[in-house]
């Protein structure tokens, strides 16, 4: 009788979203919104979206990589007003070899937005199995997956970085998400893209990268209009796409390196200026985690 009602509530709260997009989306070609192609989804996400992502585009994709990273080359952010040198070499490595890497994390959600949020997750997020975000301090005890995938064009470049995280004690999805560095109308230098494939779209969010005052990095999806950073929920039609630039919804990344030469990362979600969900990361290199065990 639950899943009856789970599955209910899925079905009219994706409605309820396909109406938003509707009614405050804007219809685009593909070709006029370039910036903002990336990989679509089917019924269910999971990790079948990086076969079927690489079949549709023709590329080579290896699961569970040993190498890459999120952000292959970091120079390649470099613009008038973000200077890839001046951050911390341990976050550059971070970004360039994150296969390399464990993540040790912690989880906090807010009220009111934990209401909401709980029911996303456990309807909708959990159907298609993807943006299936912890709920609780207590569901990340266990540890978080951390997997690199790599899809490479014929010429053996990298087109996307994938990265799929699970819950180590469910198993349930987290996010399957692709990355990668794009080029946007209103920023002058390339911002990081992220593409998280939903059924016959996505949700991209455009990070644009900033300084600290000190040695960190800032990466902020707040920006100033369509073009700019941001969240951007996309839907495919046979006319081509519909867009709605949710500017109401914000994420922000703060990574730094703490007193004990550690990563740290505070990411923070807010949604119509209230916090919905903090993610804090403590980020060391899986060999130096091993030797400190020993």
């Amino acid at each position: 009788m639950l899943g009856l009602f789970r599955d209910f509530v899925a079905t009219l709260g994706a409605g309820v979203i396909y109406a938003l997009i509707w009614l405050f989306g804007r219809k685009y070609a593909s070709a006029d919104v370039a910036w903002l192609k990336g990989p679509v989804g089917g019924a269910l996400i999971g990790d079948t979206v990086y076969e079927e992502t690489a079949k549709s585009e023709e590329l080579v994709v290896t699961r569970h990589a040993n190498e890459g990273g999120l952000i292959p080359d970091f120079s390649a952010l470099a613009s008038t007003s973000f200077h890839p040198p001046r951050v911390h070499p341990k976050i550059r490595s971070f970004y360039e070899d994150t296969s390399a890497y464990r993540l040790d994390t912690w989880a906090t959600t807010y009220f009111p937005a934990r209401l909401a949020l709980w029911l996303l997750v456990t309807t909708i997020s959990r159907r298609v199995q993807q943006l299936n975000f912890p709920l609780q301090g207590l569901d990340t005890a266990y540890g978080m997956t951390s997997e690199i995938v790599l899809l490479r064009r014929r010429d053996n470049s990298i087109r996307y970085t994938g990265w799929f995280r699970r819950l180590q004690k469910t198993q349930q999805v987290i996010y399957t998400g692709f990355y990668m560095t794009e080029t946007v109308p209103l920023h002058d230098g390339a911002c990081v893209k992220v593409v998280f494939p939903m059924p016959n779209g996505n949700a991209t969010v455009i990070l644009r990268p900033e300084h600290d005052e000190k040695d960190g990095l800032l990466l902020a999806s707040s920006g100033r209009d369509f073009g700019d950073a941001g969240f951007y929920r996309v839907q495919q039609f046979r006319s081509g796409l519909r867009v709605w630039r949710v500017g109401s919804l914000h994420e922000n990344f703060h990574l730094w390196v703490d007193t004990e030469d550690l990563v740290r990362c505070e990411h923070e979600i807010r949604f119509l200026g209230f916090r919905v969900l903090t993610l804090h990361y403590r980020i060391d290199r899986k060999r130096d985690a091993a030797l400190a065990g020993s």
